[in-house]
Parts: structure tokens; sequence; C-alpha cells
């Protein structure tokens, strides 16, 4: 056995009674021990991020309702012209605009209903064989909710016109319910610009599970709705009117409400813009058919101004007139230039006005 090579420090045993009788001896020393927790680097995996609470996700539209505050104000002021436009005019110009509207939601959520399968939908409910009857319905439910009636917040189930197959059982949760999450929010950004509600509302709708199936139509209309809540003549807000790029999620709230406001004011410019092409041509049409005398040419005016495509049936339909009466005004009114015939066909024949 090899012998025990003595240490350099000496004997161990005394080393040891020295720390015993309280050497203090500094922690720098102390190699052995790990350092501060901040110093380290870290290398774990993130973990699942939490859920932000209702009150930080509405601080966050009034922190990009104020970033806007001066777009938010340019909107108001397209959107307060329009409403008093609407208010000032005749019914009919809310329908038109309605019908628009809703065609134009229709090709946002994949539907792509024209204008002129949506008024014979409305009118006279005539579909083709190649026609999507549930598309139909839809688009049809949002011009109901866009001519009139009250809005979402009363009686949110109502106005959606939507009750779930599985709350036919006693026990299964009612889609109250379900959406209490999305009112209680809504509800709680009540000291929000209209138009700042309903851009949250609509892109925290299918966080709120209301978007089942994947329609984004009702999102839609509830946030038109929404927004024209302080309109006197308007019924809606116009969003997807010559274009839905302010309808389009991704980014921030900030970013979000950017595109929203632009949107708005877009959409409410291509409704002026139209308006004025009505008004002129109601102008100039109640001047040339002065001197055609009855009921039927005042009431098929006000159809052609009402709807954006009117067949013979439809006239015939919504004036009360006889379907000679109407056929004969329509031939001297495409004679004289004020509508036009879109189908080019001998039957089924389609007219529009001329602008």
């Amino acid at each position: 056995m090899r012998p025990r090579t003595p240490s350099k420090y000496g004997n161990t045993d005394t080393l040891l009674d020295d720390v015993e009788e309280g050497e203090v001896v500094s922690t720098d020393d102390l190699w052995f021990l790990p350092g501060p927790m901040d110093a380290e680097p870290d290398d774990l995996l993130p973990g699942p991020r939490s859920e932000p609470r209702e009150a930080a996700a509405i601080d966050a539209w009034r922190l990009a309702e104020a970033a806007c505050a001066a777009r938010l104000a340019r909107v108001a002021g397209r959107i307060g012209a329009l409403d008093d436009r609407l208010k000032r005019g005749p019914e009919g110009w809310r329908h038109r605009l309605a019908l628009i509207e809703a065609a134009d939601l229709s090709w946002f959520v994949g539907d792509r209903i024209g204008p002129d399968r949506l008024a014979l939908w409305i009118s006279l409910r005539l579909s083709g064989a190649q026609d999507d009857t549930a598309a139909l319905t839809r688009v049809g439910w949002a011009v109901r909710r866009l001519t009139g009636g009250p809005g979402p917040e009363p009686d949110f189930p109502a106005f959606l016109d939507r009750r779930d197959p599985d709350t036919i059982a006693d026990e299964a949760e009612p889609f109250a319910d379900r959406a209490g999450g999305w009112l209680d929010l809504m509800a709680a950004a009540d000291d929000l610009h209209p138009f700042s509600r309903a851009c949250m509302g609509f892109h925290v709708w299918s966080l709120a599970g209301l978007d089942q199936n994947g329609d984004r139509m009702e999102a839609a209309v509830t946030a038109a709705r929404i927004a024209a809540t302080d309109a006197k003549g308007a019924v809606f807000a116009p969003l997807a009117m010559g274009g839905a790029g302010g309808l389009r999620a991704g980014g921030a709230p900030a970013q979000r409400l950017v595109r929203w406001l632009d949107g708005m004011e877009a959409a409410c410019l291509t409704a002026m813009r139209h308006l004025d092409d009505i008004e002129a041509w109601s102008g100039r049409a109640k001047t040339e058919m002065s001197s055609l005398s009855g009921k039927t040419p005042p009431a098929l005016r006000g159809v052609l101004a009402e709807w954006p495509i009117v067949s013979a049936p439809m006239a015939e339909a919504l004036t009360g007139a006889s379907r000679a009466a109407v056929q004969r005004n329509l031939a001297w009114m495409e004679a004289q230039g004020l509508i036009r015939e879109v189908t080019g066909e001998g039957r089924f024949r389609m007219w529009r006005i001329v602008v």
C-alpha cells in the first residue's frame, strides 16, 4: 500500500477545526455555487401563453381608437352626410343600398350572389336550378336586417334569426347563453365610438364561437348595424360597397381599425355617388314621363329607382298594375333611353336604369 502524501496545507484536521471555530470565508471564493438567476441564460422552451383579460383586450381597442382620432372624425363626417341624405330621400334609396351591400357581402363570404338573382329571390322567391337556395336565404336575411327593424343588441338571437339544432333538447345550452361572452364584451366597450365597437365586435366574433358554420355574413351585418347606432336616416353603415378590404382580418387592433375606417370611407363615397346617379335619373325620368297619364308610370319609376334590376313580373307584383300596362311603359322608357334591357333574351327579360 502506498503511503499517504501529506497535504501542502498541512493537517486537514487542523483546517476543519479552524472552519468550525467560525472563520469567515468570502462567497466570491465559493466557485461551485450557482450564480444569480437573472444572469443565467433562458434556454427553456416557450410555454403556452395565457389569453389576455377582457379589460386588456378592450384597452387595446381604446388605444387604437385614440390613435385614429383624425381618421375617425373624417369617416364620421362621411357617414353623417350619407345619413342626412337618406333621411331626406325616399324609402326606396335605403332598400336599394341594402340590396347592393348584401350582394357585395355575399361575394366577400363566398356565396357570390349577383344583384339580378338577389332581386328575383327577394321579390318573387324565384331561383334557378343552379342557384344555392341556402346562400340566397342567407343573403335575403342580410337584406331584411339592412333594410330596417330592431338592431342586434336588444334581442340578439331574434336579430340573427338563428337557433342551433342542439338547443331543441332541454339540457342543451341555448344560443343566448353561448353568445353571452360576446354581448358582455360589447357592453364593457360601451364607451367606444360606434365605429370602433363595430370593428371590435366583427373581429372577436369568431373568438366568441359565433361562426360555427364559418359564415361571416352575420358578423358583417351585425357590425354594420352597430356602426349606425347614432344614425337617423341610415339603417346601416356601408362596409363592402366597392370592395371589402376593411373586413380583412390580421394585425393588431390599431391596424384592423385603420383598415376598417378606410373601408367604411370608401364604401360611403361609393354609396353617395350611387345616390347621386339615382337622384339625377329620377329627375330626368320624371320630366320625360310627365306626358304619360295614369298611376303606372310614377309607380314604375319608383320601382326602378328602388331595385337595381327589374323584370316585368317583378314590376307587375310591386306596382299592382297589369302586365300589359307594365310592358307598355317599360317599352316606352327603353325607347326614350331611360332604361336598358340587360339579358338580351326574348323571354325573362330584365331592365336597369341608364345613368
